[in-house]
C-alpha cells in the first residue's frame, strides 16, 4: 500500500508527524508502507476447556447468573456504539487469507515458473486470494489500449515479453486461488508523469496553488476526483481490467481518495460555489467542506460499483483503507458509508503497526464490529520491508489476534511473507502453515448484491432546481444513468420519473422505443421514450434499473394554453413519487432497496430558502406523532410492484369565505408538492355561488379538515406566488368537489406516505 509513516500519541492522535519517504524512480515500482509506531504490551487470556465433572458442574451453576449478567453488561456496551442503521445478525462469511502482489514483487512474477511456483506454494499454505497491482506511479503495469491510445508508454513485461497480470490470474485460478487486481496508487500521480504532463487540467491543488503532498511514494500529484474526465479516465482503466482478464474483482486502497488539503483547483471551486452559493472555505478541514468532498468521492465509488456490476455482477468490489478517522478526516474517504450503501463485497483494513496493543486496539473498533457482520472484512498487515525485516513471532501474534475476532487477514507483501525475512525460508513457511491448517476456500458466485444497512435515510430537499426559474418547489438532487447529478423537482401529486436527454450520463441504458405521454395539472404535455436505467438519490442506488421518462417535447393542451411549456424554461425534470400510478413509468422509489422502498415523509423547509428533508424508510420512531388517515387500494398494474393506492383522501372538509362551500365534507384532496397553487375544482357552480373561478383573495380565506387527522387553514395572498388558491368549475369533473392543497401544505404538516400500509400520515410542524 502507499502509505505514510506517523507517531502515535498517548491519545492515539491521527494527526501525521513524521513522514518516512522513499525517493520516487521515474519508471520503476517503488517500496511503499504503513507504520504505527507505539509502545506497550497487551494481556492475552486464554479459554480452558472445562471438565466434565461434578465440582466443575457445579462451580459452573453457581458462576452462570453473574457469567449472564457479565454479557448482558457487555451487549450493552457493544451496543452504545451502534449507528443508526438495521442492525443485522452475524453471517457466516468467506475468510480472507490474501497477500498483495506489490511492485517490489514483480522482479520474481516476470519469470513464468516463478510464478506458477508462487501461486502453488500459496495454495499448499492454505491462502486464498491474491492482489496483484495493475495501476501506480501514473502507469498500467499490463498493456493498456486506453493508456496506448493517450500515447503513455508501457514499461513492463515478462522475461519472455509475456503480460505479466495475465500470467498471474491464470495460474492463480489453476490454483483456486482468486485473483483481484489492485488499484494502488488510486487518484495519485507523480507531477512528472506523462499523465499529469498531459492533462494539468486533471490535477487538483491546494489552497496556496501547489499542487503536490509528500507520501510514502515520494512527491506526488493528484488527479481531481471530482472533475468528470478524471472519473471517466479511472472508470475505463477499471473496466479494461475486468473485461480484459475477467478478473474476479478489483480493489482500491487508501490513494482512492484525497489529502484534505486539496480541492482549491478551479473546477472544484466553482462546482461547490455552483452548488452551495459560495466559496469553498479557506480552511480545508471545515466539517462542511470536508463532507461535500467526501460525499462527492463516494458518489463516484457508488457509480464506478453499478458499472462493474453491470458487466460482472459477481465480481468482488474490494477496498483496502486506513482505520476509519484518518481516511475520513485526513483523505476524505467515507469508507464506513459505501460499506453501509451496500457498495462494498469485502474490506481489508490496513493496521501496520508494531505494537500489539495499538494493533489490537485498531481492529476492534466499532466500524470493524459492525463491517464484519455484512461482509467479509480483513486486516492488512506488515509481513516485512526489504530494509525493515518483521520477526515471524510478531505476526504470530497480530494473526491470532486477527483470527480471535473472526477477521480475515492480508499481507503486505508477498516478497516478505518468507522470501526477505530474517528468519530461514523454512522456519517462516513452517509457521504459516501453522497459522492456517485447514483451507479456506473461496467462491465469486456466493457473492450476491447487498442491499444497503440503513433502515432509514434522510435526503435534503433543495429550495431550486439545477435548471429552470420555477419561484417554489422541492428538488431532490439526484443521477441519472450515470450522468452528473441534477436536482429534480418532487412531485408527490404524479408518479414517474421524467427528464430531459441532457441529464442522462454514459451509463447502461435500455430501450423498450416506447413513446408516451403525460399531461400535467397546468396543461403541459410531456413527450418522449420510456427507458430503463440505473438512479442514485444523493448517495443511494436502486436496488435496479428503474422507467424513466426521455422527455424530448413538451406543448400545451388547448385547454390550458399557457402553460408552462409556452414560457420556454428549460425542464428540471419531475419525480412522481405518488402511488396512484395509471400506467408506466411507475414512482421509482419503489425500487429502492430494502427498508428504504416502505414508503417515505416529506419535511418542508417553511417557506424558507433553507432545505427540507425527504425521509427514505418507514419506522417506529420516525412514525411517532403522525395522524394516520386510510387511502384505499386499486387494483394492480401490471410491471408495478408493490400495492397500488388511490391515494386521494376522502371525507375532506372545506370551506371557503365568501363561497357557498361550507363545511362541505364530501371532498376528495391530494398533497402536492408539485404545484405551487392550491386549488379547488368544483363539478357545479352552484357550490361556489357567486364566487367567480379564478384566483381567490384574500377575503375568501380557506380552511381543509379532516376529523382528528389534521385542521388546516390558509389566506390566499401573493407571497412568492407559493400561498396563491385558483378556483373553477368543471361539469366534466369526475368528483363533485376535488382539492389539491398545493405546496404551502408542507408549510405547516410534515406529510407520511405509507405505500405497504396503504396510509398517509400528518404531523402538525
Amino acid at each position: 500500500m502507499t502509505t505514510q509513516f506517523w507517531e502515535k500519541s498517548t491519545e492515539i492522535n491521527a494527526t501525521l508527524t513524521s513522514l518516512l519517504v522513499n525517493p520516487v524512480r521515474r519508471g520503476l515500482l517503488r517500496h511503499k508502507s504503513k507504520l504505527h509506531k507505539a509502545s506497550g504490551r497487551v494481556a492475552t487470556c486464554r479459554q480452558t476447556s472445562p471438565f466434565i465433572s461434578q465440582g466443575w458442574w457445579l462451580l459452573r451453576k453457581r458462576l452462570l447468573p453473574l457469567l449472564c449478567l457479565i454479557s448482558f453488561v457487555a451487549v450493552l456496551l457493544l451496543n452504545s456504539f451502534a449507528p443508526a442503521v438495521a442492525q443485522l445478525p452475524p453471517q457466516p462469511r468467506q475468510e480472507i487469507r490474501g497477500v498483495w502482489l506489490s511492485g517490489n514483487d514483480f522482479n520474481i512474477f516476470r519469470n513464468r515458473s516463478k510464478v506458477q511456483a508462487a501461486m502453488s506454494q500459496l495454495r499448499q499454505l492454505n491462502f486464498n486470494t491474491v492482489y496483484p497491482v495493475v495501476w501506480n506511479d501514473g502507469y498500467t503495469q499490463y498493456p493498456s489500449a486506453i493508456m496506448q491510445k493517450m500515447g503513455i508508454p508501457f514499461f513492463f513485461k515478462g522475461t519472455d515479453g509475456q503480460d505479466v497480470i495475465a500470467d498471474i490470474i491464470s495460474q492463480a485460478r489453476r490454483e483456486g486461488l482468486l485473483a483481484i487486481p489492485w488499484f494502488e496508487f488510486g487518484f495519485m500521480v507523480p507531477l512528472s508523469s506523462e499523465l499529469a504532463s498531459q492533462h494539468p487540467d486533471w490535477l487538483t491543488q491546494k489552497p496556496d496553488g501547489t499542487q503536490t503532498s509528500i507520501s510514502a511514494a515520494g512527491e506526488v500529484a493528484w488527479l481531481n476526483p471530482f472533475h468528470p474526465e478524471v472519473q471517466k479516465f479511472f472508470t475505463e482503466l477499471v473496466m479494461e481490467v475486468i473485461t480484459q482478464y475477467d478478473a474476479d474483482g478489483i480493489q482500491f486502497d487508501d490513494n482512492t481518495s484525497l489529502p484534505v488539503d486539496f480541492g482549491y483547483d478551479k473546477y472544484t471551486i466553482s462546482l461547490y460555489t455552483q452548488e452551495t452559493g459560495k466559496p469553498p472555505p479557506p480552511n480545508p478541514q471545515a466539517q462542511a467542506w470536508i463532507k461535500w468532498r467526501a460525499d462527492k468521492i463516494t458518489a463516484f465509488m457508488v457509480d464506478l460499483q453499478q458499472t462493474v456490476k453491470a458487466r460482472k455482477p459477481n465480481a468482488i468490489f474490494s477496498v483496502a483503507p486506513n482505520y476509519y478517522d484518518f481516511a475520513y478526516k485526513l483523505q476524505l474517504q467515507d469508507w464506513l458509508n459505501w460499506v453501509r450503501l451496500g457498495i462494498v463485497d469485502e474490506l481489508v483494513m490496513q493496521v501496520y503497526r508494531n505494537d500489539l496493543e495499538s494493533f489490537i486496539a485498531q481492529i476492534s473498533r466499532p466500524e470493524i464490529l459492525e463491517t464484519k457482520q455484512v461482509i467479509p472484512t480483513g486486516i492488512g498487515i506488515m509481513a516485512g520491508l526489504r530494509n525493515r525485516p518483521v520477526s515471524i513471532s510478531q505476526i504470530q501474534s497480530q494473526v491470532e489476534a486477527v483470527q480471535q475476532r473472526g477477521l480475515g487477514i492480508g499481507f503486505f507483501y508477498y516478497e516478505s511473507l518468507w522470501d526477505i525475512a530474517s528468519e530461514p525460508v523454512a522456519q517462516r513457511q513452517s509457521a504459516f502453515a501453522a497459522l492456517f491448517p485447514n483451507p479456506a476456500l473461496r467462491d465469486i458466485s456466493q457473492n450476491t448484491p447487498r442491499k444497503p444497512t440503513f433502515d432509514t435515510i434522510s435526503l435534503p430537499l433543495y429550495p431550486k432546481p439545477s435548471l429552470g426559474q420555477r419561484v417554489r418547489g422541492y428538488f431532490l438532487e439526484m443521477a441519472i444513468a450515470g450522468g452528473q447529478p441534477k436536482r429534480i423537482l418532487l412531485d408527490t401529486g404524479s408518479a414517474g420519473l421524467r427528464v430531459p436527454k441532457e441529464f442522462l450520463g454514459n451509463a447502461p441504458i435500455r430501450r423498450t422505443g416506447q413513446n408516451i405521454k403525460e399531461v400535467l395539472s397546468d396543461g403541459t404535455i410531456l413527450e418522449g421514450e420510456l427507458v430503463y436505467t440505473n438512479v442514485r438519490f444523493g448517495l443511494l442506488p436502486t436496488a435496479e434499473p428503474v422507467p424513466v421518462q426521455i422527455v424530448t417535447g413538451r406543448q400545451c393542451t388547448a385547454q390550458k394554453p399557457n402553460c408552462s411549456a409556452k414560457s420556454n424554461v428549460p425542464f428540471s425534470g419531475i419525480i412522481g413519487v405518488n402511488y396512484f400510478e395509471k400506467s408506466l413509468p411507475y414512482n421509482p422509489l419503489r425500487k429502492l432497496p430494502g427498508n428504504l422502498s416502505n414508503g417515505f415523509i416529506v419535511i418542508g423547509n417553511g417557506g424558507s430558502n433553507n432545505n427540507g428533508s425527504l425521509i427514505l424508510g418507514l419506522t417506529a420512531n420516525n412514525q411517532a406523532g403522525f395522524k394516520m388517515a386510510a387511502w384505499s387500494k386499486q387494483s394492480e398494474i401490471n410491471g408495478v410492484p408493490g400495492n397500488r393506492w388511490d391515494s386521494q383522501l376522502s371525507k375532506v372538509c372545506l370551506t371557503i369565505a365568501g363561497s357557498s362551500a361550507k363545511n362541505l365534507c364530501n371532498g376528495k384532496m391530494i398533497t402536492d408538492t408539485g404545484t405551487i397553487n392550491g386549488w379547488t375544482e368544483f363539478k357545479s357552480a352552484s357550490t361556489v355561488g357567486k364566487l367567480k373561478p379564478g384566483v381567490l383573495g384574500s377575503g375568501n380565506s380557506l380552511k381543509l379538515a379532516m376529523n382528528g387527522i389534521f385542521d388546516y387553514s390558509l389566506t390566499p395572498g401573493t407571497r412568492d406566488g407559493f400561498n396563491r388558491w385558483n378556483l373553477s368549475i368543471s361539469p366534466q369533473a369526475e368528483l363533485a368537489t376535488f382539492v389539491n392543497s398545493g405546496i404551502a401544505f408542507f408549510d405547516k404538516y410534515d406529510v407520511l406516505f405509507d405505500q405497504v400500509n396503504g396510509r398517509q400520515g400528518f404531523r402538525s410542524r
